[in-house]
């Protein structure tokens, strides 16, 4: 996939604080700077448009603690969301559910799904798996995860979701769910809530068959 200029800098200045491999295993970014590469034990070098070139830690509704660049490996489907969110985040979790319904059990059982929350001041792990059970979300497939505040900040801004702290501990935000290959690179992305994206369900499928 080819990266927007905006995403490459984004990406760029956030990997800068990441230590930085040999200067033959970087590699270069359509339309920008080259990027420290890093690698992932067996699975080697890690691209340098991968989201997963962030340094995000997780903790999840099982309180299990992670690492973004952890979900290398296997297609994920990833949104923001927070807890008390009454409207738009569920329709978000509707959406990603109509994608996971519309798989194969062989393929539902090869994709990862996440959500990480904007409130870490309030989406503690006890939130988050309240919502995992009131949604019957098919645990540990499916992750809610939560972060520090600054990492919020870099997820959403290379995930392409943008949103604000309001009044009462809400936020106003886009709903943006992003399609991840296997190397962490974004593959396809939706904004269409509360009915099915047959397009995403088809991005989904391809990257499940390796095409």
């Amino acid at each position: 996939m080819k990266l927007l200029p905006t995403f490459t800098l984004l990406l760029a200045a956030f990997a800068a604080a990441a230590t930085a491999a040999p200067a033959d295993a970087a590699k270069e970014l359509p339309g920008g700077p080259s990027l420290p590469s890093m690698t992932s034990g067996a699975l080697g070098v890690l691209p340098g448009d991968s989201v997963y070139q962030l340094d995000i830690p997780l903790t999840s509704q099982d309180a299990r603690a992670s690492k973004l660049a952890d979900l290398r490996g296997t297609p994920v489907l990833i949104a923001m969301f927070y807890t008390s969110c009454k409207y738009v985040c569920p329709l978000i979790v509707d959406s990603m559910l109509r994608v996971d319904k519309g798989l194969t059990p062989d393929e539902r059982s090869r994709l990862r799904v996440v959500l990480v929350s904007f409130d870490p001041d309030n989406d503690t792990p006890q939130a988050l798996k309240a919502v995992a059970v009131e949604r019957h979300l098919d645990l540990p497939r499916w992750t809610l995860d939560r972060t520090d505040a600054e990492s919020v900040r870099k997820l959403a801004a290379v995930l392409g979701v943008q949103y604000r702290s309001i009044e009462k501990g809400d936020f106003n935000h886009s709903t943006v769910i992003s399609l991840l290959d296997r190397d962490g690179r974004i593959a396809a992305r939706s904004s269409r809530t509360g009915e099915p994206d047959p397009d995403l369900l088809a991005a989904t499928k391809r990257e499940l068959a390796g095409k």
